[in-house]
């Protein structure tokens, strides 16, 4: 029985393997995405380009855009034979006590390949809270992705290149409550980014978290750091940073005074 072929989807007249490939990543992403026309004939497109398969997790639609994966980036030189790949540290960027790496990545196609260079940089405040404390595989991953996608001429970029976090799109997204926009939720409209910028000024002094959102909670007038609006944490990150960064003696000083009180047990 002949089934009728939906608009956007790759013709396979040919034969070819491709354009089997691009129908089955048409038909996954439409299940998985409810893509458009325009995306699907772009799915198509990308598909006879590089051949990848969006089931396997090689390429993924991340806000109405195509990204390709690192286990695409591999599939790609596994299939042209790489030759080998090479990754060294940048120990003079890197600051490991705040959570920053650097990372350079050599990618070399043949025996007598030069190799293609590509950096890739992490820290906490442009990866995923998922990942904080990874930041240094993070780092490398990105410098292979980008040494990878310049040997092989591959303009799309990697999700894993990408400075946030993905949010699934879709009938993918979790069936959530959707919390009560009163501005003063700690989690919405960009305050992970403040949030980030707060845990990064901690880690790069060696502070107590406990005690720094304590005195931020009394800063911002409110009985817990949560509580606090975005423009109120915006106001303490942007005066904790440049008082901590001029006297960080006068900023242990005035967080020892949030230390609870310990009671003396009497006999």
């Amino acid at each position: 029985m002949n089934r009728k072929i939906k608009d956007g989807d790759p013709q396979p007249l040919s034969g070819k393997p491709q354009h089997v490939l691009a129908l089955r990543n048409v038909r996954f992403a439409r299940k998985k995405w409810g893509i458009s026309q325009e995306q699907a004939v772009e799915l198509r497109n990308l598909t006879d380009e590089l051949e990848l398969s969006v089931a396997a997790g090689h390429l993924k639609l991340v806000e109405g855009n195509w990204y390709v994966t690192y286990a695409g980036l591999l599939r790609i030189s596994e299939r042209r034979r790489c030759c080998g790949i090479r990754t060294i540290v940048e120990r003079q960027l890197c600051d490991p006590p705040i959570g920053r790496w650097v990372f350079r990545a050599t990618v070399y196609k043949s025996p007598r390949s030069r190799g293609f260079v590509g950096y890739g940089d992490a820290d906490p405040s442009n990866v995923s809270s998922l990942v904080h404390g990874a930041e240094m595989r993070v780092a490398e991953t990105r410098a292979v992705n980008r040494a990878l996608r310049k040997a092989y001429g591959i303009g799309l970029c990697s999700v894993e290149e990408l400075g946030w976090s993905p949010r699934p799109v879709g009938p993918d997204r979790p069936n959530q409550a959707t919390p009560p926009s009163n501005g003063n939720n700690g989690h919405q409209n960009g305050q992970p980014r403040l949030r980030d910028q707060l845990c990064l000024l901690i880690r790069k002094h060696r502070l107590d978290a406990g005690l720094v959102k304590a005195y931020a909670a009394d800063y911002c007038g409110t009985t817990v750091l949560r509580d606090a609006s975005k423009a109120q944490i915006e106001s303490f990150v942007s005066h904790f940073a440049d008082w901590v960064a001029r006297d960080r003696d006068a900023v242990l000083c005035k967080l020892n005074s949030y230390s609870p009180v310990k009671e003396e047990v009497q006999a």
